[in-house]
């Protein structure tokens, strides 16, 4: 029997155990499928392990020979899926490796190569993953399995496209068990998430009852047409999760959730079934279209136990909207952010700047707006171009990128110290974006709100329990179980009023720098270091 080795990268820089990171829901349903093709599956999940990720890999590998190595994610996550590679081909048991994910998916023959990787899996990689080792362990030809990557030879060889599984429903719910997911829900804080701060011991189950999506964003990249798995489908999983994991918050990723209402409606009545049955109180994060947005929607999502709705507001200006071939309408912001609000649920949303039809006067429009009325709500950023996006292949084709690994490399490695954006925008000078990237820093400093607690302690090594007045509100509020990498003195926590839902920061009195008005302004610092920078961190437009 095949024996199978699946590796989660790691989602954070330090070298210490890391439980606050989103659960892998992609390598979690390879390990169910080849589970149940009765393949041998360990896992390693290098977040929750102490030490560098060569000794670690390197102590797994040690204790049993395994045929195949797996991994897999993002371009974001670069260097760490590097380190995986490189650990288990110098290994002297010399496994077949296998990458997958959206950064083999939108760039196969680049990273292929640059990786030395064995086999590489393009969308969808249950039935594929499943096709691949049967072909290699019988030694039948690799060119009839369609989406994958292999060297024949000397020459690379992209097989033909495999259709997107179009039956959800068949594929086994994730292996989660597998992956050491009871650590990480025996270890989450009260701020895992800021969202899941409307809890003081959060155990978040992540869902995905749909893939891809039907609209064309500019800014984003999705691989196939929308499918979605059935409301029955959906519920037994979530009653699995309860029994098994005892969750108490579900953390919901479909890109459209909302966008069949009457499927909706569905999922709001069998939730708030489920809850009866199970006499348990389930709290959760959707993401919801903007266009979508009525009363009675909102209302449903509250009364169904919905605590966070998040929106793509993306910019205020009707140019830049349609530049980004988004179907919404400044109005339609307007009302989604206000309803939801009066109907005390939490605005997870962003503006982001930089499109390619950004000007002065559209993000003035953009910021305009965000003064007068998101109250610190709505994040401000700036755009950057992801692999397989039209904005990535617009950057491609004018120049901005001139060399695709050296950009994924050491320009997309969010925390690492040449992380920049680039101006991709026709109307605006690189120095107009500095002056936008500062007044954004500004705005924030002065509109966000900010407070200290009215009393606090350290329940154990960088976890605190809180009492706090909500900026918003005035109720006070409790929070235990928050979790800081600071001192004592110095921490500094984001957290959702359990009243009125809005977002707002506590910090350590000590960090209380200077005071605007009644808000004290935290890390000031850290802004003044920021704007200091700024200068330095746009790529110089040619």
């Amino acid at each position: 029997m095949t024996e199978m080795l699946l590796v989660v990268p790691r989602y954070s820089d330090k070298l210490t155990e890391n439980f606050d990171y989103l659960f892998p829901i992609g390598l979690s349903y390879i390990s169910a499928v080849l589970k149940k093709a009765k393949h041998n599956v360990d896992a390693l999940n290098l977040n929750h392990y102490h030490g560098n990720i060569k000794d670690i890999l390197n102590s797994k590998l040690n204790r049993k020979k395994y045929d195949f190595v797996c991994t897999g994610g993002n371009a974001l996550a670069y260097s760490v899926i590097e380190k995986i590679i490189d650990t288990a081909k110098n290994h002297t048991s010399k496994p077949k490796i296998i990458l997958g994910g959206p950064i083999l998916t939108t760039m196969p023959q680049l990273i292929f190569e640059e990786f030395g990787i064995d086999f590489g899996v393009i969308g969808d990689g249950e039935e594929t993953v499943l096709e691949l080792i049967d072909s290699i362990t019988n030694k039948r030809n690799l060119h009839s399995v369609r989406g994958i990557v292999f060297r024949d030879g000397n020459q690379v060889v992209i097989t033909e496209k495999r259709n997107p599984i179009e039956n959800l429903d068949a594929i086994p719910f994730p292996d989660y068990e597998g992956l050491e997911f009871e650590k990480q829900l025996d270890n989450s804080h009260c701020n895992f998430l800021i969202w899941t701060t409307v809890l003081d011991k959060p155990r978040v189950y992540p869902l995905l009852g749909s893939r891809s999506c039907p609209f064309q964003c500019t800014f984003c990249y999705h691989f196939g047409h929308y499918r979605k798995r059935s409301i029955k489908n959906i519920m037994s999983e979530i009653e699995m999760a309860v029994d098994k994991y005892d969750i108490n918050f579900l953390q919901i990723y479909d890109d459209c959730f909302s966008l069949d209402k009457e499927r909706t409606k569905e999922f709001c009545s069998e939730i708030k079934n489920l809850m009866k049955i199970k006499e348990k109180d389930i709290k959760w994060f959707c993401q919801v279209m903007v266009c979508h947005v009525d009363r009675d929607l909102l209302h449903l999502l509250k009364d169904a136990g919905c605590t966070t709705v998040s929106y793509g507001f993306e910019s205020y200006s009707p140019a830049v909207l349609k530049s980004m071939r988004k179907a919404i309408k400044p109005e339609q912001i307007d009302f989604a952010f206000h309803e939801t609000i009066r109907q005390k649920m939490n605005v997870a949303a962003t503006f982001i700047f930089g499109d390619v039809a950004e000007t002065n006067e559209t993000a003035k429009e953009t910021l305009d707006w965000w003064i007068g009325n998101a109250e610190g709500q709505v994040r401000l950023t700036f755009v950057m171009p992801y692999p397989g996006s039209r904005i990535y292949e617009h950057c491609l084709q004018k120049g901005l990128i001139k060399d695709e690994l050296l950009f994924v490399k050491e320009r997309l490695q969010e925390g690492a110290q040449s992380y920049e954006y680039l101006n991709i925008t026709d109307r605006m000078s690189d120095n107009d974006i500095i002056k936008l990237e500062r007044r954004i820093l500004r705005l924030n400093i002065k509109h966000c709100r900010y407070t200290v607690p009215s009393q606090y302690e350290m329940n154990s090594l960088h976890n605190y329990d809180l009492r706090v007045k909500c900026p918003f509100c005035h109720e006070f509020i409790e929070y235990k179980n928050l979790h800081s990498d600071g001192s004592k003195l110095l921490f500094v926590f984001e957290v959702i009023c359990r009243n009125c839902f809005m977002r707002f920061y506590v910090d350590a009195p000590i960090q209380k720098a200077i005071v605007i008005g009644e808000q004290f302004v935290p890390r000031l610092g850290f802004y003044v270091e920021e704007l200091s920078t700024l200068p330095h961190i746009f790529s110089r437009k040619k």
